[in-house]
């Protein structure tokens, strides 16, 4: 079995024409094909949206008794299904299901006239699920007979791929799902570490496959420190799952720039953050003032650095949301800005007058 990378993600939404038109608008994904009824997809509408490497298909169940539904229902908008390309999906689906994987939907082929996929269905995380894709002759179809494909639009590429997925465990969830991943899908583990900032506490462990084009951060929250963020999106989301989605980018400045100039929301880095930033990461080649303004953030490891931001969640309940992610070689995630974030919301706390209390609030909120 070898899993080659991440085909598409799926997302279930209350309404995928409302959620195409976010995305589009504002993200820069380009409306690539539709299905529904009318294409043999019983009770369900789906868009799939593309840009670059990066394939999204939005789904909203026509029916209360659809599992889009029912997922919308329980946890929101969210990322539903994480799709692997493989080689053999047949192949894959009975050596995953042998190894303890719960199957889910057997291999079913989907055949056109210039491309035939095969899927198959197995269980992840929580209740986030892994479809197993195989795709023959044009790779471009996504699937044939079910989705109708659209005329593609030119536009600006300013996003490339899918970096990782970061998911959300309950307490004591961690190391049962790290092992999961080792032992039914062959993947590594290949980066831990405990962040503390703000009495706030979280476990967090990397688990890769062995292809390195499938990365899972996995956080689980320390219930030893008082409650943060990782409580709160398992409560507001139910349970497990994606907390957002890492897209990697060539030109960080470019693209927050474009994005933010559609309507994009993201989240503010106090200006104290960038005193001393060259004295923490070495030095950046890229103008700190533009970083200072668009509120990018730097961090390095043994293999480089990286640029990255946080976009504000687009759901009510403020869970899933979207990283935007430079590498200069770096091969961590930014573990270094959670502290480096907390410490300069502090200066500039303090500098106003606010106290402890208030800067710890501050920083949950």
């Amino acid at each position: 079995m070898q899993i080659n990378g991440i085909d598409h993600v799926e997302l279930y939404v209350g309404d995928a024409r409302q959620a195409a038109f976010y995305f589009g608008t504002a993200v820069g994904f380009r409306l690539r094909g539709q299905g529904g009824p009318e294409t043999g997809l019983a009770d369900q509408r789906s868009l799939l949206l593309g840009q670059a490497d990066i394939r999204m298909l939005l789904t909203s169940g026509l029916t209360a008794e659809h599992p889009a539904s029912a997922y919308v229902q329980r946890h929101g908008d969210g990322i539903a299904v994480v799709a692997l390309e493989v080689d053999d999906a047949a192949g894959a689906y009975a050596e995953l299901v042998a190894r303890g994987a719960t199957g889910l939907t057997p291999p079913r082929t989907f055949t056109g006239a210039d491309a035939e996929v095969v899927l198959a269905e197995v269980g992840g995380f929580g209740d986030v699920v892994h479809r197993l894709v195989e795709r023959r002759g044009d790779r471009r179809v996504f699937l044939p007979g079910a989705i109708e494909e659209l005329p593609g639009v030119d536009g600006d590429e300013l996003l490339a791929e899918i970096d990782h997925l970061a998911v959300c465990v309950p307490p004591g969830q961690l190391d049962d799902t790290v092992s999961h991943y080792e032992k039914v899908f062959g993947f590594a583990q290949i980066f831990e570490e405990h962040i503390e900032v703000a009495g706030q506490a979280m476990n967090s462990k990397v688990v890769q496959s062995p292809s390195e084009r499938v990365t899972l951060v996995l956080l689980e929250p320390d219930t030893g420190r008082r409650p943060g963020q990782i409580e709160d999106f398992l409560r507001w989301h139910a349970g497990a799952g994606v907390q957002h989605l890492g897209l990697r980018t060539d030109d960080i400045i470019t693209a927050v720039g474009a994005l933010a100039g559609r309507g994009v929301r993201f989240a503010g880095t106090p200006a104290a953050y960038y005193d001393g930033l060259e004295a923490r990461v070495g030095t950046v080649d890229a103008p700190l003032d533009r970083l200072r303004e668009l509120s990018i953030l730097v961090d390095s490891d043994h293999g480089g650095q990286l640029l990255q931001i946080f976009t504000e969640s687009m759901h009510v309940r403020r869970t899933l949301f979207l990283e935007l992610i430079e590498r200069r070689g770096a091969r961590t995630f930014g573990s270094g800005n959670i502290k480096a974030l907390y410490e300069a919301k502090e200066r500039e706390l303090a500098a106003a007058g606010a106290t402890p209390a208030v800067a710890a609030g501050g920083v949950q909120a």
